[in-house]
């Protein structure tokens, strides 16, 4: 599909939502992670598809009007869902999952610098730990991120030989179904997060539970022992 095609074609939200999220009320991000997101999407597609994305999704209105930076709550879930599901429709499955992989990976090192300070993840001291206490500070900063500045209640929990990250309200999943785990770019986030403060080692990230097939949360297993 060419971009001129995706601006022509706009996306309507279908009636099917998932399971117990068409009585909740809205939620809301800060404008600041709003900002980050369509700036993250924007370092992988450009300019132009992220224009074409928006109008795909029927927000015509957020085309070169980002939202500003702070921390104000007013970027909804809504919003955040519908551009995800139009990428979806723009590349399919496949292809929209690689780039908000991509995404969550830029958006965490942009994430870093606006909220690392706040969190403890400018430390130096923190790359000198044992890798299992780095791991698990790190994930918890990142949770902990979402969980103080934004309406999405994340935690992280430990278990034999593995982290599980939930976020109970995901955005992406927000008045939406799929028929596979579709919060990759939270997926992104979090395999950046764990190769930043590992110095570059990877680990093995799998989203178990989601929202948008049915499940009560958004829950990813994330492995100690890195892959390499």
């Amino acid at each position: 599909m060419t971009e001129e095609q995706a601006g022509e074609q706009v996306l309507r939200p279908g009636v099917t939502e998932a399971a117990g999220v068409e009585h909740e009320a809205e939620r809301y991000y800060p404008n600041k992670i709003g900002r980050l997101y369509l700036m993250s999407l924007e370092e992988v597609m450009g300019r132009n598809g992220v224009s074409a994305l928006l109008n795909m999704a029927g927000l015509r209105e957020r085309v070169g009007n980002y939202p500003p930076n702070d921390l104000r709550r007013e970027y909804s879930f809504s919003e955040l869902s519908q551009t995800s599901q139009a990428l979806e429709t723009m590349y399919g499955q496949r292809g929209a999952r690689g780039m908000e992989l991509r995404a969550g990976r830029v958006a965490f090192n942009y994430g870093l610098k606006e909220f690392g300070p706040l969190l403890g993840m400018a430390d130096l001291a923190l790359k000198l730990m044992p890798m299992g206490m780095k791991l698990k500070i790190a994930l918890n900063a990142v949770a902990q991120t979402f969980d103080r500045f934004s309406d999405q209640p994340t935690h992280v929990e430990e278990k034999k030989g593995q982290f599980l990250y939930v976020i109970e309200k995901c955005p992406v999943c927000w008045h939406r179904h799929s028929d596979t785990p579709c919060c990759h770019i939270a997926r992104g986030i979090i395999e950046e997060s764990l190769r930043w403060v590992s110095g570059g080692k990877n680990f093995r990230v799998e989203e178990i539970e989601c929202r948008a097939v049915g499940d009560p949360t958004c829950t990813f297993t994330i492995d100690k022992e890195p892959l390499d």
